[in-house]
């Protein structure tokens, strides 16, 4: 067999890397199909009985609404993560605007004034995605000086408390808690020391108590919830429906589209309960499979933060997986009465705008953040082949020096 002539180089063909995060993206796309369906399931009677619109009216409209939040998924994918350092102030100051814009307008729907333009955005949706941003820009321009307090905990507190305020004021405690929580998950990974830690943790649960105590919704909430634990049947009717759901589904489920439990007084079956929806029509087997779904994403988008480049990757990936897994547990966790009742929606699969474009635009930056990753890989990897086959050519050109030249004899 012939050798190939020296000084010739062999041109190694290497698989084409799509740049994103390939099982992360199949995962958001299983979960998205499954909302669709479970939405068109648990929506026709409700868009029919409560909204007096067509059987598919709620269906059609988060369908409308996928389109927005992949159009958003697809943008964010290919922005550079980094120019979030100078968008974050002009995002964080529309975010506000629209929270006081929600409290001006004041359109009450279900005892809460959460919505504008006719109820179609939440703002404190958007909220959630924005102070994962914004703090994750903050803190990490701020890493150096974290250990003072007046640096790190007293600013993180206004921060918090101007947002957390605001979103208290419609009513919503759930995405008020939502924030707080996230806001203390971002300063103990940006690497706060643990004395301020501290002093948040206590700081938070006392709030949290005084407001749960004292706020109406918040007291009715926490003493349904304490109530339940003495008595399952006095449980609050959201909760009493939702295991009813449950229980019915037994292991496999009645069947998608078969479950009575949503025409039969389940509250908000498309929205706030949609995971009893799901018990009963798919079981414990697809409601554990969900579930698994929803591991699969977290552990994804952790594993992007920790393949980040820099700090402000690891904790916009880390803050933005945590955040969608939380808004999940919390969702699941009220349904089988684990925690007080919460507004949060069921990410991707809940029906609702707000929510899931907001969603779909953090998996488009945890997206980018692995594409960053991936392009910083290659880079490396083919300087590290330039370099190898530099020096193999340099080595095979001296080694002929080294033996001389044929019919030359080499002098000691």
């Amino acid at each position: 067999m012939a050798r190939p002539a020296a000084g010739r180089t062999t041109v190694v063909k290497k698989s084409v890397r799509l740049g994103i995060d390939v099982p992360m993206l199949l995962v958001v796309v299983t979960l998205v199909i499954f909302g669709l369906l479970m939405v068109y399931s648990a929506s026709w009677d409700y868009s029919i009985v409560v909204l007096d619109e067509a059987p598919i009216y709620m269906f059609t409209r988060q369908l409308m609404w996928l389109g927005v939040g992949c159009a958003f998924a697809f943008l964010f994918t290919w922005i550079n993560y980094h120019r979030w350092q100078k968008f974050a102030i002009p995002a964080m100051g529309v975010t506000v605007l629209g929270l006081l814009g929600v409290l001006f307008s004041n359109q009450v729907i279900n005892n809460a004034a959460r919505t504008i333009f006719g109820g179609s955005g939440q703002p404190s949706e958007a909220a959630k995605l924005v102070i994962v941003i914004y703090l994750s820009v903050w803190l990490y321009a701020k890493r150096e000086q974290l250990s003072d307090i007046s640096f790190g905990l007293l600013p993180l507190g206004g921060i918090l408390g101007i947002l957390g305020g605001l979103i208290l004021l419609q009513p919503d405690l759930s995405a008020a808690t939502t924030l707080f929580i996230l806001g203390g998950i971002l300063f103990f990974l940006a690497g706060s020391d643990m004395r301020q830690i501290l002093i948040l943790l206590i700081v938070g649960l006392l709030i949290g108590w005084v407001v749960f105590r004292l706020h109406p919704t918040g007291r009715y909430r926490m003493d349904a919830y304490l109530l339940s634990f003495s008595d399952l049947t006095k449980a609050p009717v959201h909760l009493s429906r939702a295991l009813e759901a449950i229980v019915k589904g037994g292991w496999f489920g009645v069947g998608i589209g078969r479950a009575d439990t949503k025409l039969t007084g389940l509250p908000v079956p498309p929205t706030d309960s949609i995971f009893a929806v799901v018990g009963e029509e798919t079981g414990i087997f697809g409601a554990s499979a969900l579930v698994g779904l929803y591991v699969l994403l977290l552990w994804r988008g952790l594993k992007i933060a920790n393949q980040a480049p820099d700090g402000l990757g690891r904790l916009l990936a880390s803050g933005l997986s945590l955040w969608l897994a939380m808004e999940a547990l919390i969702n699941m966790a009220v349904i089988v009465g684990l925690v007080p009742f919460a507004g949060n929606a069921l990410p991707f699969i809940s029906y609702g705008g707000s929510n899931l474009v907001v969603s779909l635009a953090a998996i488009g930056i945890l997206q980018n953040i692995a594409r960053m990753s991936s392009r910083i890989q290659e880079d490396e990897e083919r300087t590290f082949d330039a370099v190898v086959d530099l020096r193999r050519r340099d080595g095979r050109r001296r080694l002929p020096r080294t033996r001389g030249t044929a019919g030359t004899r080499v002098r000691k």
